[in-house]
C-alpha cells in the first residue's frame, strides 16, 4: 500500500495559501509516522518557484500541472486532474486547507474516488485501530469537535485506500525547516477536456481581508458577557492602548458586538498570540480551540467555574466593564 502524504497547494495569482504550508509541516510528521514521502501538489500557471518552495517545508516531491489555462482556480478542470493524479498513485493521505476552494475541491476529489474525508479538522495522527474485531494499521485519525461542540469526536475511514482532510488555516503550526530538502519537481502534462471550458472567468473582484488577527501578538477578545455593545469599546479601547487586535467569540459576534471577519475559535480563526485577553468570554470548546496555543493567556469572568480559567495562566474573577477600566488606568499610569 501506498504510504505518501499528498498536500493541495492552493494559490491564487501564484501567491499560496498559508494554509497549505501549514498542512505540509503537519504532513511532513504523518509522513514520517507512516515511512512515507511527503509529497505537494501544485496546479496553475508559472508555479515552478511556489514548488521549490515546498522543498522548504519537507516536500520531496512536487507534482506540478503547469498551464495557462490553469492560471485561476475552476472547479472543473482543477477537480479532474486532481481526481485523475488521486486514481492513479493512491496516496494513503491527501490534506486541503479547508478554504472556499478547498471546501469546493475536497468533497468532489473524495466523491468521485470513493475515499474517505472529514472536514475541519484539529488535530490529525496517525494510529493502528482495532474496529468491528479487525486491526487496520496506520490509519489517519481525524480529530474534531462534534455536536457544537460538545465532544471531541476521532473519525476514521478503515475501509477505503485513500483518506482525505480538509483542516482550517491557523490550526497547524508553521514549521519550515533551516534548509530546504533536495525535492525532486515532476512535471506532469495538463490534457484539456472539452468540459474544463464549460465554466469560463469574466471577471474577478477580490478584496484582500483588512484584519489579521493570525500576525496578531497581542489581542484582546471579548465575549456575550461583556453585555452590550456599549460595553464592548472598552475590548477596543484597551486593545488600542496596548497595541494589541479586537477579537471576539462566536456569542459576540452573533449578539452583533463585533465583525466575524474578528472572530476567534471552531468556525473563527485560530491565533497563537503572544498574549491573549479574554473578556467575558465562558471558553465553550469552540472558542478554546481558536485560542488554547496562545503564550499568555489573561481571562476575566464573573464566573469562577468558567473552563476559561481552566487554561488560563492568570484569571480575574470579575465584571469585566468593571475590570477592564482598572486595567487601562494601571497601564496608562505605566506610560506616563
Amino acid at each position: 500500500m501506498n504510504k505518501d502524504v499528498w498536500v493541495f497547494i492552493e494559490q491564487r495569482n501564484g501567491k499560496p495559501a498559508d494554509v497549505s504550508f501549514e498542512l505540509l509541516s503537519k504532513g511532513r510528521k504523518l509522513a514520517e509516522n507512516l515511512h512515507g514521502e511527503l509529497k505537494a501538489v501544485v496546479i496553475g500557471s508559472n508555479v515552478k518557484s511556489l514548488a521549490e518552495e515546498t522543498f522548504r517545508f519537507g516536500a520531496s516531491e512536487a507534482l506540478v500541472i503547469d498551464h495557462p489555462a490553469l492560471e485561476h482556480f475552476r472547479t472543473i478542470p482543477y477537480s479532474r486532474v486532481l481526481i485523475e493524479l488521486v486514481e492513479s498513485h493512491k496516496p494513503r493521505i491527501v490534506l486541503f486547507g479547508a478554504s472556499v476552494i478547498g471546501r469546493d475541491l475536497a468533497p468532489r476529489v473524495a466523491s468521485h474516488t470513493k475515499s474517505g474525508l472529514t472536514a475541519d479538522c484539529t488535530d490529525l495522527q496517525i494510529s493502528t485501530v482495532k474496529y468491528l474485531k479487525k486491526d487496520y494499521e496506520d490509519l489517519l485519525l481525524q480529530i474534531r469537535p462534534a455536536f457544537g461542540g460538545n465532544i471531541i469526536a476521532t473519525i476514521i475511514t478503515p475501509e477505503v485506500e485513500v483518506q482525505m482532510a480538509t483542516v482550517r488555516e491557523g490550526v497547524m503550526r508553521l514549521e519550515p525547516l533551516p534548509q530546504a530538502v533536495k525535492g525532486k519537481i515532476t512535471n506532469i502534462p495538463y490534457l484539456q477536456n472539452e468540459f474544463d471550458e464549460v465554466i469560463k472567468i469574466i471577471e474577478q473582484h477580490r478584496q484582500e481581508n483588512k484584519v489579521n488577527l493570525k500576525g496578531a501578538s497581542i489581542i484582546v477578545s471579548g465575549g456575550y458577557g461583556m453585555g452590550s455593545k456599549a460595553n464592548f469599546k472598552l475590548i477596543h479601547d484597551l486593545a488600542s492602548l496596548i497595541g494589541g487586535e479586537v477579537a471576539g467569540s462566536r456569542a459576540a459576534v452573533d449578539a452583533g458586538f463585533v465583525t466575524a471577519d474578528r472572530q476567534v475559535g471552531q468556525t473563527g480563526v485560530t491565533v497563537r498570540p503572544k498574549l491573549y485577553i479574554a473578556c467575558g468570554i465562558s471558553g465553550a470548546i469552540q472558542h478554546r480551540a481558536g485560542m488554547k496555543e496562545s503564550n499568555k493567556i489573561i481571562a476575566i469572568n464573573t464566573d469562577p467555574d468558567a473552563p476559561i480559567f481552566g487554561i488560563a495562566h492568570y484569571g480575574v474573577v470579575g465584571d469585566a466593564a468593571q475590570i477592564i477600566p482598572m486595567f487601562i488606568n494601571v497601564f496608562k499610569q505605566k506610560l506616563r
